[in-house]
């Protein structure tokens, strides 16, 4: 017998902007994704794959490797079959249709990273929605590396906000950012200084503003762990937040706890 729902959503994003104009390729990490939705289903947890578009999310090929299950090239078949055939990762549907169908059955919520969420989910409206009502109820909200930034999705003004950011508008960006729910929240989020590796790498330009200071503008109490790409989790009232894709099991250790004590207490 089931747990309890939670809610896993996803990114349909394949490109990203870059300074100068032009777009990189991007996508959503494997690791992120099913290490955290592997450790739901052993817990007891059915999960719901909900993108923008209803359609399945589009896997970064960067991530698609064993060094990021650890080396482990069996973790990493694991993992990739999990993706492949599990049957919630292919019944993926729209945002808009879970809250149509009612999202207070749901116990929490989990959004993965790479760079993806960047684009479509910190401006998407019914993202912003089930946001709110997760923060109105305290239902565990878990977000990994990139994935924090769909976070300001919740903002009022969410588009205009990533607008004003890639705008350069700090003056125009820090009026929108009011009314964000998460503001003083301590969490973390992919660093300025991990980012660059892939924006010299994959992208091959630099993104027009970084996550720790898009985060920051909008009232995050952010920090990042000086060791690039060393596991780090900070989990604060309902919110949990992992900062690289070394942090998928740790995250995922959190979002179990926590989705058990919400349970257990009902």
């Amino acid at each position: 017998m089931s747990k309890g729902k939670v809610l896993v959503v996803g990114s349909n994003a394949t490109r990203i902007e870059i300074q100068g104009g032009g777009t990189g390729p991007t996508g959503q990490y494997l690791n992120e994704t099913v290490v955290p939705a592997m450790a739901l289903v052993a817990a007891g947890y059915e999960i719901v794959l909900a993108t923008p578009d209803g359609t399945k999310p589009h896997i970064d090929p960067v991530s698609d490797a064993a060094q990021h299950f650890d080396g482990n090239e069996a973790a990493h078949k694991r993992g990739r079959d999990f993706f492949d055939d599990h049957r919630a990762m292919n019944d993926a549907r729209t945002l808009r249709s879970v809250i149509e169908n009612g999202i207070d059955g749901y116990a929490g919520v989990f959004v993965p990273g790479g760079q993806a969420p960047v684009v479509d989910l910190m401006q998407d409206a019914d993202l912003g929605e089930i946001l709110r009502r997760f923060h109105a109820r305290r239902k565990p909200t878990a977000f990994l590396c990139h994935g924090p930034i769909g976070s300001l999705a919740a903002l009022p003004h969410a588009k205009e906000y990533r607008a004003a950011l890639i705008a350069g508008d700090v003056s125009k960006a820090s009026e929108l950012a009011r009314g964000w729910q998460y503001a003083g929240y301590k969490m973390t989020v992919f660093s300025a200084s991990e980012e660059k590796p892939i924006e010299e790498q994959v992208l091959h330009g630099k993104l027009y503003f970084n996550m720790p200071d898009a985060l920051r503008m909008a009232g995050g109490d952010v920090t990042t762990n000086p060791v690039d790409f060393s596991p780090h989790v900070i989990e604060d009232r309902e919110l949990i937040t992992g900062q690289n894709p070394r942090s998928d099991h740790p995250l995922a250790a959190k979002l179990v706890e926590a989705l058990n004590r919400v349970t257990v207490s009902a």
